[in-house]
């Protein structure tokens, strides 16, 4: 074999090699996404009894961050700063149905939420801008609406990030010892 077909081979190896490389799985996220529906568990109620898609209300896509032994409200996440109410890309809000939140129409689509934290009340912010990393992006004249809402100090903390909803109105969002509630009124036609 001569010299230049060795060197072309060799390169292709590389290449070749490089780009299975490329294609290896990365770590575990230490954030791992979740997701939670209205009504609760959906695609089992779908499932299970057969339901229909117009019964869907909503799902929410988030990351959750874990506690680790760190000072969360106040500390990790600064009070009064717009936080990505999760961690990695920002939360998705898919409205299915248009709904009332905050006393304001919201028409149904794809969202991001974001929130303000204080001691005492968290402002939820429902944006337009969506597939965005963080808040770094983050433009305020694209919300919709921003919901001052209560936020409790819970007995029992959790480690990981949680939100659920109670109800089918109702976003529950729970970390390290705080929860707090965002009401959505899903209309219908």
């Amino acid at each position: 074999m001569d010299m230049m077909k060795l060197r072309m081979l060799c390169a292709g190896l590389c290449i070749c090699c490089l780009s299975m490389a490329q294609l290896q799985p990365t770590e575990p996220d230490q954030s791992p996404m979740d997701m939670c529906y209205s009504p609760a568990g959906f695609p089992i109620i779908k499932f299970q009894a057969n339901a229909k898609a117009s019964q869907l209300n909503a799902r929410v896509l988030y990351s959750r961050p874990q506690v680790k032994n760190r000072e969360i409200f106040g500390g990790e996440i600064k009070y009064n700063e717009l936080w990505r109410l999760g961690a990695n890309e920002s939360t998705e809000l898919l409205l299915y149905k248009d709904a009332m939140i905050g006393g304001k129409k919201i028409p149904k689509g794809r969202y991001t939420l974001y929130c303000i934290p204080t001691p005492d009340s968290w402002t939820i912010v429902v944006n337009t801008d969506t597939d965005s990393w963080g808040g770094f992006s983050y433009k305020q004249a694209l919300d919709l609406v921003r919901v001052k809402v209560p936020a409790q100090k819970m007995d029992t903390p959790v480690e990981y990030l949680t939100m659920y909803f109670d109800t089918p109105g109702t976003l529950t969002i729970m970390w390290s010892n705080v929860k707090t509630s965002l009401p959505i009124k899903f209309l219908t036609k």
